[in-house]
């Protein structure tokens, strides 16, 4: 019955409000911390694209860590259902969504995100959806940065009040009145030459780590890889 409902545009368009909302909530009411952003600031006034990587389990507080009101900001969103209501929530905080995955419009998809990187936006990509394994990431974010030149930026938040669902993605559902902390890593750049392999670990380890510290920050257990 719910998956029905869903279907209905109406109550599409609800849930998007909803979602849009409840973010709002939590970050006027949350005391936050911004960790190493002086590298996507740097980028951002040089005018260089970037690729901003976050696991899929962190995607739901990632507007304001993008700064979509301020940048040329696009994010990678899967054609699925779920997809669509998150694509339609984040233009509340006028961050626009490239629509495709490794299982539809994956072609078409990496191709405009392609051209888009080259014309100076940020693009945010989650390298373990949208399906999985969690917390492992695929070889589409290294292609893509190989492709462009565009520098990879791992991106990690956590709360000290929050839901773990027990999806897939072990998504998190920060609480209101929560102190939180986002996680900026270095910039990987990845060769035209370099190994994809070696590249594709280099990105997962980093976004562990990120993700790893911002639970610690927030006084969290941290949440494990799929094996």
């Amino acid at each position: 019955m719910f998956r029905h409902l869903m279907r209905r545009p109406g109550v599409q368009a609800a849930a998007c409000w909803l979602i849009a909302r409840y973010i709002q909530l939590v970050w006027r009411t949350g005391r936050w911390t911004i960790i190493g952003d002086e590298a996507p600031r740097a980028l951002k006034n040089a005018g260089t694209p970037f690729i901003a990587a976050f696991w899929h389990g962190r995607l739901l507080m990632t507007p304001y860590a993008l700064g979509g009101e301020s940048a040329n900001v696009r994010v990678l969103i899967s054609t699925h259902r779920d997809g669509r209501i998150i694509s339609r929530a984040m233009q509340y905080f006028n961050i626009d969504t490239i629509s495709g995955s490794s299982s539809r419009g994956g072609a078409g998809a990496f191709r405009r995100a392609a051209r888009f990187l080259r014309h100076a936006g940020v693009l945010g990509i989650t390298p373990d959806g949208p399906r999985g394994p969690r917390m492992r990431a695929s070889d589409g974010v290294i292609a893509l940065a190989r492709l462009t030149g565009a520098p990879i930026l791992p991106l990690a938040y956590a709360t000290s009040r929050r839901i773990v669902l027990g999806s897939w993605d072990r998504f998190i559902v920060p609480l209101p009145f929560a102190r939180g902390t986002f996680i900026w890593g270095t910039p990987i750049r990845i060769n035209r030459d370099a190994d994809r392999e070696a590249a594709r670990r280099t990105v997962e380890n980093a976004l562990n780590a990120a993700a790893e510290q911002a639970d610690s920050l927030a006084g969290q257990p941290a949440i494990a890889m799929e094996r």
